[in-house]
């Protein structure tokens, strides 16, 4: 009787770990993993983060050619899409700092800080970011916050750091 006990014991425990085991990911978050470690379903073609990105792209091309009305149109419209986006994922750091960008484009710079904030309270040493807001506070002349964005890239060995460090170095 008691060998029964024993194998039954061994038997549940061993259900028990492989229970947990498939609940737990490669990262071993387990239960807690959010399951949206792949963002690929964001460039699904009928994705508004698709649709934002590709707006967006047509509308650089069109301020590059001069032709202003179309390029703001566009700028509009991927503005709109990034929103949308923004709605079904908050906490997405490529659509905050897609976002930032477009409003930095269209000459807010006041939201483009904002979003450009918000994705680095998420992600706090995301290079691209970093740079970007470091280049906004060149341009809005806070020079001093500008250089401490460079600090938080000084030890990353990117482009990004030798990016914003010409600029703050040519003022």
């Amino acid at each position: 009787m008691k060998i029964i006990k024993i194998l039954l014991f061994v038997y549940f425990n061993f259900l028990l770990l492989s229970t947990v085991q498939a609940f737990t990911d490669k990262e071993d978050k387990g239960a807690q993993s959010t399951g949206r470690e792949d963002l690929s379903f964001l460039n699904a073609k009928n994705s508004n983060f698709k649709k934002g990105k590709d707006a967006l792209k047509q509308a650089l091309k069109l301020h590059s050619k001069k032709k202003y009305i179309k390029a703001t149109k566009r700028f509009n419209d991927s503005l709109e899409y990034f929103l949308l986006a923004y709605e079904d994922y908050p906490d997405n750091v490529e659509i905050l700092s897609y976002l930032a960008l477009t409003y930095n484009q269209v000459g807010d710079l006041f939201m483009a800080e904002i979003y450009y904030l918000e994705g680095l309270t998420i992600d706090p040493k995301n290079n691209s970011i970093n740079e970007k807001l470091g280049k906004l506070y060149f341009e809005t002349k806070r020079i001093d916050f500008a250089r401490e964005r460079l600090k938080v890239l000084k030890f990353c060995n990117c482009k990004e750091y030798l990016n914003l460090k010409n600029i703050i170095i040519n003022y």
